[in-house]
């Protein structure tokens, strides 16, 4: 590689970050036009912009989260599964639901964080509302529904911190067989 093209690709890579730092600004705007446009641009970006979002995912502005969780949800890639699952407990239910769709998007690649947190026990209520989602969602499919329907079950209960983690665990293990 001549010293021209090296500049040449460094250049580049420095233009399409400045880019992405410019659309993640725009998540801010108070004009929502301005802020669609900005996560399109970032949805089609695509994996490049996964970091810019993650950070923005504990933005002190309710609508900066959404957004960053909406083009997350849009891009589709499975190293946001441990973001999306973290922010099942944000303080704002539009963004814990945005975030439940995402989780379930993902599918199999989410449940393993997903079933990890769950795992902690004395978690938000939010967590749990949204774990119930994501696995209503999941249960459907041939291959997860068996070992997701016990824990839709402890979901379900009057104390799902109790309930939850042995059968989050039993889960996490059976999760592991299928790989």
């Amino acid at each position: 590689m001549t010293p021209t093209t090296n500049r040449s690709s460094v250049d580049l890579a420095d233009k399409r970050a400045a880019r992405i730092r410019s659309l993640a600004t725009d998540l801010a705007s108070p004009d929502p036009t301005v802020r669609t446009k900005a996560r399109r641009a970032l949805v089609a970006i695509g994996k490049l912009a996964v970091p810019s979002l993650i950070g923005l995912l504990s933005h002190r502005k309710p609508h900066v989260r959404w957004e960053a969780a909406k083009a997350l949800c849009g891009i589709a890639d499975p190293l946001t599964a441990s973001a999306l699952v973290n922010a099942l407990e944000d303080r704002d239910g539009d963004v814990r639901w945005l975030a439940a769709e995402g989780v379930a998007a993902l599918g199999r690649d989410a449940l393993q964080p997903l079933l990890a947190a769950l795992l902690e026990g004395s978690k938000p209520s939010w967590l749990y509302e949204g774990a119930h989602r994501v696995c209503h969602t999941l249960v459907k499919r041939k291959r997860l529904g068996p070992i997701l329907r016990p824990l839709l079950a402890a979901l379900k209960q009057s104390e799902p911190e109790v309930a939850v983690p042995p059968v989050a665990y039993a889960a996490l293990s059976k999760l592991r067989k299928l790989s």
